[in-house]
């Protein structure tokens, strides 16, 4: 099954639905590690992958790997980068398994001969330009006597040439193009990690480019596009050009949470690296907060304060064989869209939505509510501040706040906080005054790496806890979402790049 060149989103629908069936994965280097997520918990996975110069199993050693699980009578899926069929050995594994009588399909997937070109803003074929392309591999030098392309006809035929894998034998390639009659302006791009977060597109001409990739620090893996069609790159670049391209972003939201927030920023080009400093965990003892459900019509209000007080307040409802009837008559609050739009899903339109989820700005709003004497019920997370409960008290309401989970530290993941750090961040989002705290303790309080990079904070109360533990923080949002979390980064980069140009700013 091809997987695509880099972007897992360029899997097939097919390939997804194979992967969710698999008992066993065995899959190659060039691949997004997101799209093992796709295979069950319960999947062997195995990697064989190859580079030049190391492998984990030669190609026979993973033939006989493929024959072995299969014959154990799993489903197995040989997951490999691109196309398995183009340069990609597909051919002979599958001959392998013909040979021992195993069933088998194939998954085709998107080369990235075609996706790396798209990526760079390159059609490689345009009318009045090129009406053909031909993909070759680079990995044989044309120097060689006994190399198996034919070099003076690809020469001749016109049209757009990809090399794939050619960047060590480049400068013969190059040559031989040349004294075959390509003439020496001929447009040359050179895509590095092609549909990748970390793409890196050089143009130039066949007689420079070599010398620009150089410059460039353009490594493997690498693909060639040669052919006037390169100069369209000028007008039709999209994918280098999003306003987050190639930005390194540490996320630091709960793993259950940053899917939104992780989609938002990659759409816009970012690179992100995941390190979910807190998660949430249940209740040890849930006798305060089953005692508040069964009398939720007791209340005059409830007010969540999270998504996540809204799914243990339900999951909590469901456990006495209770549903959305027990807050009938009952006024809710949601602080915050997403704990609205939580709300929205089990079928209730919250009354009161501050402008702001900020527990200062939702007092304010909700004081030209009377509370005198008025029953509200608060669900929140363990750690979460009084500033609510203690302004509604003031106002006379009777305030019943209840933990309706708990904040915990992500454990395990000291290591890969401090190893996605000294990659060099462009920036660390905090999302909650706990994603700080429990960043800092993972960091065992160490901030040289965080002084090194650009501080954002989802809201002023997270702001306020960076600060008070020795951060630098370099952007608020101004809308406390994940979605005023991005907006503020686009404008922050935006900003930084036009100091840099000393172009002046939009205000």
């Amino acid at each position: 099954m091809g997987a695509g060149p880099g972007d897992p989103g360029l899997i097939t629908l097919k390939g997804l639905r194979c992967l969710e069936q698999a008992q066993v994965v065995i899959y190659d280097r060039l691949l997004d590690p997101s799209l093992l997520d796709s295979a069950p918990a319960s999947a062997e996975r195995i990697f064989v992958g190859k580079e030049r110069g190391r492998q984990e199993l030669n190609q026979d050693q993973i033939n006989e790997l493929l024959i072995d699980r299969a014959s154990e009578g799993k489903v197995v899926v040989r997951l490999k980068g691109g196309d398995p069929f183009v340069f990609g050995r597909g051919g002979e594994e599958a001959l392998a398994l013909t040979g021992r009588d195993i069933p088998f399909e194939v998954v085709p997937g998107i080369t990235s001969a075609i996706a790396a070109a798209a990526y760079a803003g390159i059609p490689l074929t345009h009318r009045g330009i090129s009406t053909c392309f031909t993909v070759v591999s680079g990995s044989e030098d044309p120097a060689k006597p006994e190399t198996s392309v034919n070099w003076q006809a690809l020469a001749r035929t016109g049209g757009t040439l990809v090399v794939l894998m050619g960047w060590s034998a480049l400068e013969s390639i190059l040559d031989t193009l040349g004294k075959e009659g390509v003439p020496a302006n001929t447009p040359v791009a050179l895509v590095q990690w092609g549909t990748w977060p970390a793409q890196a597109t050089v143009t130039g001409c066949l007689e420079d480019i070599l010398e620009r990739g150089r410059e460039a620090g353009i490594k493997p893996p690498v693909i060639a596009v040669i052919g006037p069609v390169v100069a369209l790159r000028k007008e039709l670049a999209w994918f280098d050009r999003r306003p987050l391209f190639g930005k390194k972003v540490l996320i630091t939201r709960s793993r259950t949470q940053a899917s939104k927030f992780r989609s938002l920023l990659e759409s816009l080009g970012a690179q992100t690296f995941e390190i979910p400093a807190i998660q949430t965990a249940p209740l040890e003892d849930y006798a305060q907060l089953d005692e508040a459900v069964a009398k939720l019509k007791d209340y005059r209000w409830v007010i969540f304060a999270s998504s996540n007080a809204v799914d243990a307040v339900f999951g909590r409802l469901h456990h006495q064989g209770l549903d959305t009837r027990a807050l009938g008559g009952v006024k809710v609050g949601a602080i915050g869209p997403a704990t609205a739009d939580a709300l929205a899903l089990r079928g209730i339109a919250a009354d009161f939505v501050p402008t702001r989820p900020i527990s200062e700005v939702v007092v304010q709003e909700l004081s030209s509510f009377d509370w005198t004497g008025v029953p509200v019920l608060l669900p929140v997370a363990d750690i979460g501040r009084d500033a609510l409960a203690t302004g509604l008290t003031q106002a006379g309401a009777l305030v019943d706040r209840v933990d309706a989970y708990r904040t915990v530290p992500t454990t395990g993941v000291d290591a890969k906080a401090r190893e996605a750090l000294s990659q060099g961040m462009d920036v660390v989002t905090f999302t909650s005054s706990s994603t700080v705290r429990n960043l800092v303790e993972m960091l065992n309080g160490d901030r040289a790496a965080l002084d090194a990079t650009s501080i954002a904070c989802i809201g002023p109360t997270t702001a306020a806890t960076a600060r008070e533990l020795g951060l630098r923080v370099d952007l608020v949002a101004g809308e406390h979402t994940v979605e005023g979390l991005v907006s503020a980064l686009v404008t922050h980069f935006a900003e930084a790049k036009n100091v840099k140009e000393g172009s002046p700013t939009n205000g």
